[in-house]
């Protein structure tokens, strides 16, 4: 759903079917859940022991949508949307083209949240300082979907995760235990290596204000990850007429 490329699925022996809309759309017609539905009732998915709908943004909302339709399906959704219709979710704002040219008002897969408890099992991931995807994870409720907050990752957070050599582990391990282990999480700590990733952090550290913290965490960013942008804000600090702090860089 979305088509997250995957190349070394191939690799792994799994098949991938990939659902691609020629529109921005959110799949807001009839043809994917008739097709999935379709592909189910023949039995095509009988061949296979795991199954996960994938996708991110407006992928991930079709991912929650319709993995319901295929029994024990697993869902792995970044940064989804729950609905564009204004009038369940009047946070957002993000979108206005596909909210006015395409169907926000028929009923059936109208709300991700509605589908949500026919799903197996899966995660949900998002930046909880993006409010928009915030209100839609915190819609996004069911015993069987785990929530898993990324600050600083952004509405893009899938590009973190590529970049920290994660999802390509994530997506190894996943389909036969629906768990992040605690490889995952150790593979995400590369995500300090990302610029992406770094810049909102370091500003959000900067924010609360020049101290030695704020010094150490520019200090440690430009040293451990050749940050420059994080030498440039130490030494902005420094000019603003503070005093040099002990440690050198």
């Amino acid at each position: 759903m979305g088509a997250l490329a995957w190349p070394s699925g191939q690799g792994l022996g799994y098949s991938i079917l990939g659902v691609q809309s020629h529109h921005k759309d959110w799949y807001r017609t009839s043809e994917p859940p008739e097709q999935i539905s379709s592909l189910q009732a023949n039995g095509f998915f009988d061949r296979f022991k795991h199954i996960v709908f994938t996708g991110t943004s407006m992928g991930g909302f079709a991912a929650l949508s319709f993995a319901g339709l295929v029994p024990n399906a697993r869902v792995l959704a970044f940064s989804p949307q729950s609905t564009l219709n204004r009038d369940i979710a009047p946070f957002e704002r993000r979108y206005p083209y596909p909210h006015r040219k395409f169907d926000w008002t028929s009923p059936e897969y109208l709300d991700a949240a509605e589908q949500v408890g026919n799903i197996s099992s899966g995660h949900v991931f998002f930046d909880p300082r993006i409010e928009e995807d915030r209100l839609h994870a915190d819609r996004l409720q069911s015993p069987s979907l785990s929530q898993v907050r990324i600050p600083f990752g952004g509405h893009t957070l899938i590009r973190v995760i590529v970049k920290a050599s994660a999802l390509d582990h994530l997506l190894t391990s996943y389909p036969a235990t629906g768990e992040l282990d605690a490889t995952f999480f150790r593979l995400m700590r590369n995500k300090r290596q990302n610029k992406h990733w770094a810049k909102p952090f370091l500003a959000e550290v900067a924010a609360r204000g020049d101290s030695q913290l704020t010094r150490q965490a520019c200090t440690f960013m430009f040293k451990e990850h050749n940050h420059r942008f994080a030498l440039r804000m130490r030494k902005r600090m420094i000019e603003n007429g503070k005093s040099e702090p002990t440690e050198t860089v």
